[in-house]
């Protein structure tokens, strides 16, 4: 188990440096479903890792980061029904 959570976390790390390397080189959007996604992905995977590995300061920032993405996700989403809503209206 702990080499799954080992190979999780660093996958989780990966996705977040490419993520950020992509907005800095402007080859993604920072304000993007993309970015956010990754983002959610990558904090939710390192919250994991640092949570079994008792590293509770890094898990609780994750968790919040996490939450963070999961918002900015659901803005996109409730933006697009409300386009979708007023095309139909």
């Amino acid at each position: 188990m702990s080499t799954f959570i080992t190979i999780l976390g660093t996958a989780g790390a990966i996705a977040l440096l490419i993520a950020y390397g992509m907005v800095s080189s402007s080859r993604l959007s920072g304000d993007g479903v993309a970015y956010q996604a990754i983002n959610l992905g990558g904090a939710l995977t390192l919250a994991i890792n640092s949570g079994y590995h008792g590293a509770w300061p890094s898990a609780i920032l994750n968790v919040i980061w996490t939450a963070i993405g999961a918002l900015a996700i659901g803005k996109f989403i409730a933006k697009r029904a409300a386009a979708r809503a007023a095309k139909g209206a």
